[in-house]
């Protein structure tokens, strides 16, 4: 049967899924907190007849199986965590959730910021039009949602629990991993390419110890700010200096903390630093750049104890295996003809999905986008997108519930049966 005919014949009512995306857009849950989105995860789950569900994999982790005879087991993996941002979309279910985060024992305000609201009620929509349909294919489909993707170790974590272990989950161990994100692009396009796709991303918590003191008297202090500035200028050079022009590399010193008033010269600062890059030979080079900048102007301020260089995440390489990459791709552009692009661009994002593929499983992941396509049309017509369409992190970010959901749907499930029929 035509997948374009299979998908639109048994593609559940949009009305549940989109109430649903609006009700998970509403309570957001932090890192490690993902309890109550797990658990409304489960019971969608549990409503497919045969469906076995797994939960707590990995902290908050559900899967659900679906065991259909014999032939290849395809995972869709989605990320169900949220961040700690104050919400200002204006949206009539936006978030104005606040949590205790368990990292810092600090209330934060929290807001599904990246999408994630989006990837869980397209992957049920996903699992429930899969199952009506499950006497044209055959095989077995695994629906895992995972936690704390924002903080790079939630897929990680599922796997030291035991996923692939049968003793343990009695998880079958996928033939091919399937993701998506959706993306500050025109709701209705999708892209996705062979290869890397996404960027390795490593983040550093940096402390460094000064002598604090009276403002006044700044000549027997040594100022954390002073050198805390200095670290962030020189930083810039990695990129600018010792990285090849034409290998993307990225250094983003996104937090800099140090003192509480404006007349006291403080003990110490902190630096929160991330990185991007493409290679493992860069992905060490650049460590060792930010250690040895950090060391030396310490030991050039005269510091009174070295800097403690802390490592607080760690994503993978996005790549796509070639042979599934290809045949997934030939799904998409045949389904969505123009509006997918095989060989799109590759993001300096990261993710920690392809932490999911234990010995080598090989894996397929593709973008979707959620603007509004009115509102893109207009901001692209004038040159604008970069300043007026919201991206992911971004508090205003907010995709339009559709086309988006209905693409993202299709899109799992135009891939997945790729697979299995």
């Amino acid at each position: 049967m035509n997948t374009s005919i299979l998908v639109a014949q048994f593609r559940p009512a949009a009305g549940p899924y989109e109430d649903l995306y609006r009700q998970l857009h509403a309570e957001p849950e932090l890192s490690l907190q993902e309890g109550a989105t797990a658990a409304v995860i489960a019971s969608y789950l549990r409503q497919l007849e045969g469906v076995e569900v797994r939960t707590n994999i990995g902290g908050h982790g559900v899967v659900g199986i679906l065991r259909n005879g014999v032939g290849k087991t395809v995972m869709l993996r989605a990320d169900i965590d949220a961040l700690p941002m104050e919400e200002k979309t204006g949206l009539p279910y936006a978030s104005k959730k606040r949590m205790v985060d368990v990292a810092d024992n600090v209330e934060k305000p929290v807001m599904h910021a990246c999408g994630h609201d989006m990837h869980i009620s397209s992957q049920l929509a996903a699992a429930e039009l899969l199952h009506k349909c499950r006497d044209i294919w055959s095989g077995t489909v695994l629906f895992l949602f995972q936690p704390n993707e924002e903080r790079g170790a939630g897929a990680q974590a599922m796997v030291d629990d035991g996923i692939y272990d049968p003793a343990k989950h009695a998880i079958p161990k996928p033939d091919v991993i399937l993701g998506a994100h959706v993306m500050p692009l025109r709701a209705g396009k999708l892209y996705s390419r062979k290869g890397v796709f996404g960027s390795a991303a490593d983040s550093y918590k940096v402390t460094v110890y000064g002598r604090g003191g009276h403002g006044s008297r700044p000549h027997t202090t040594i100022d954390p700010v002073v050198l805390g500035s200095s670290i962030v200028m020189k930083l810039q050079t990695i990129v600018s200096r010792e990285s090849n022009p034409q290998e993307a590399v990225v250094v983003t010193v996104g937090a800099f903390h140090a003192g509480s008033a404006e007349n006291v010269i403080s003990a110490e600062a902190t630096l929160l630093i991330n990185t991007r890059t493409f290679s493992p030979e860069s992905r060490t080079r650049v460590r060792e750049a930010i250690e040895r900048i950090i060391n030396a102007e310490c030991q050039a301020a005269g510091c009174p104890k070295p800097p403690q260089i802390r490592e607080t995440s760690s994503f993978p390489l996005l790549y796509n295996e070639e042979s599934v990459t290809e045949r997934v791709s030939e799904a998409l552009k045949e389904y969505f003809g123009d509006s997918f692009n095989p060989d799109g661009p590759v993001s300096m994002g990261s993710e920690d999905f392809n932490n999911l593929a234990i010995s080598s499983i090989p894996c397929c992941f593709w973008n979707y986008g959620g603007i509004d396509p009115e509102l893109w049309d207009d901001a692209e017509k004038r040159g604008r997108t970069a300043e007026e369409i919201p991206g992911n992190h971004n508090p205003s970010f907010a995709p339009v519930i559709q086309p988006t959901l209905t693409v993202a749907i299709d899109a799992y499930a135009t891939a997945t049966l790729s697979l299995l029929l």
